[in-house]
């Protein structure tokens, strides 16, 4: 078995588990738990999850374009052609971090019983950092799969895998609220260091995770509730800055800002996977689709100093052949921009920051019949980013499908590329049982990257829900024998 941390990254991931983690003399001190929790974190570091959480939240929906070295895998994604033998179907650097947390789960209770100075309080909070970190990326397979297997033991060896067929969504569901509310009773408020608060799981975290998985769910009250923990506390904050290029560096150059709340950190030690994806002058796979200019954020053809701090500049670089630049760019602007060496990409993963509790909030206010209090949080976000006006559709208060899809297009320009619009556009198609008007929206979004000859195709295929995830990869079939059973859609 691989060793759970690699290398450093960040100091306080310097701590790393001694060989043999699985043996009986490892799980005695609470300086063994918690190198054994830095291992979880580190796992998520580790080759390729980061990269295919980018994947597969920004790459079946529009705002991608593929480029001359964009890969056969990708491509079938963007264009829907997706079989069970495509790479990214394959759920396997998921369930590697899953499996350091159900270690840590299974043995660290047991730490008490050798290390007296191991509190029932620091040993419940690492618990739940694991229960928390396993429950959010159970959330990342409740949304890619719908069904995979719920594995809650560890395996140590080849001879500890079983064959388990999948669980439902809806008990893949109530584990993740369930691991979620052990790390909320759990997990500390603060760890004292701005960097540990932002790169380890506080209790903020996991409300931002809460409310995610309720609003997924349509619990709008509880994602409500959860959202207001993560304001009330004060913590957090939205960074409001007069220029584009300060937001850029305090945001995604420097990183773990006021405004995060959640992010993987990346740093000399353990770049992110980045540069071959997205600035690679050799050739890079994926670039800005011409609609994110065109029709997210939009153009003032009459004054062209007037501009959304989040589009040109910022989220991409349209003079540079639509380079994606969030993470590629160390100072941002309408001008001359200053981009990494392959050296310092360093950019943090953010996994949850202010913007999305509010926005978040805004989304569920709307569909408890308080639209004037959800446009208010969206007014907030866009008059931070300096939002242009004809962006501004201002619906009715009343009118609750649009609101949602003013709120999906906000999100867009919000966390474009930040791995979040591909569940975005999936949560609010599927709601109602597929009931509103937004499943139409999500039909036009996927077929932004579909061949002019393959439209009808497209459109007829995503009218089989099953269609909207992924399939159960064919080597994981194999291995799963007859009990774990391919998506329907797939077969």
């Amino acid at each position: 078995m691989l060793a759970l941390v690699s290398g450093s990254c960040n100091k306080w991931l310097e701590l790393k588990p001694q060989n043999g983690i699985t043996g009986g003399d490892f799980w005695k001190t609470k300086e063994q738990l918690n190198a054994a929790v830095v291992g979880i974190y580190a796992s998520l570091l580790a080759e390729p999850l980061v990269a295919n959480l980018f994947v597969w939240g920004e790459a079946r929906a529009d705002m991608l374009m593929a480029t001359t070295t964009t890969t056969i895998d990708q491509q079938n994604l963007m264009t829907t052609n997706v079989l069970a033998n495509n790479g990214y179907s394959s759920w396997a650097s998921i369930y590697s971090t899953i499996n350091y947390c159900n270690m840590v789960i299974q043995q660290g209770s047991s730490v008490k019983e050798s290390d007296p100075t191991l509190t029932e309080a620091t040993m419940n909070a690492y618990l739940g950092e694991a229960y928390a970190i396993r429950g959010l990326m159970y959330f990342y397979i409740l949304r890619i799969w719908g069904e995979a297997p719920l594995k809650l033991t560890p395996s140590y060896t080849d001879a500890d895998v079983e064959r388990i067929g999948k669980s439902s969504k809806e008990e893949i569901y109530n584990q993740i609220i369930s691991d979620l509310d052990f790390a909320e009773k759990n997990v500390f408020v603060t760890y004292g260091n701005s960097d540990k608060d932002k790169g380890r799981v506080t209790r903020y975290t996991v409300n931002a995770i809460q409310a995610d998985a309720f609003l997924w769910m349509d619990d709008y009250q509880n994602c409500v509730n959860a959202c207001n923990k993560v304001i009330a506390s004060g913590k957090f904050g939205l960074i409001t800055e007069s220029t584009q290029s300060r937001l850029f560096s305090i945001l995604y150059y420097q990183g773990n800002s006021n405004e995060a709340i959640f992010e993987l950190q990346f740093d000399q030690q353990k770049l992110n996977p980045f540069y071959t994806m997205l600035f690679d002058p050799r050739g890079y796979q994926f670039a800005a689709n011409s609609v994110v200019s065109d029709n997210i954020y939009t153009v003032d053809i009459n004054n062209p100093l007037n501009y959304d701090f989040r589009a040109n500049g910022f989220s991409f670089i349209a003079a540079n052949n639509n380079i994606i630049w969030k993470y590629a760019g160390i100072n941002a602007g309408q001008g001359d921009v200053l981009g990494r060496p392959i050296n310092d990409y360093t950019a943090h993963w953010i996994m949850y920051r202010y913007a999305d509790v509010l926005l978040m909030k805004a989304e569920a206010l709307n569909w408890l019949d308080q639209g004037a209090e959800s446009l208010s949080l969206v007014k907030t976000v866009r008059d931070r980013a300096h939002a242009l006006p004809a962006t501004d559709v201002n619906p009715d208060p009343s009118d609750k499908e649009g609101i949602a899809e003013y709120i999906l297009d906000e999100r867009a320009r919000e966390f474009s590329f930040e791995g979040k619009r591909w569940f975005d556009v999936l949560r609010n198609a599927k709601r109602n049982n597929y009931g509103t008007s937004l499943f139409n929206k999500m039909i036009d979004i996927v077929l932004v990257n579909a061949p002019g000859n393959n439209q009808q195709s497209v459109r007829a295929k995503y009218q089989d829900t099953n269609s909207h995830y992924l399939p159960v990869n064919a080597d994981e079939l194999i291995r799963g024998g007859s009990l774990l059973v391919q998506n329907p859609f797939y077969k």
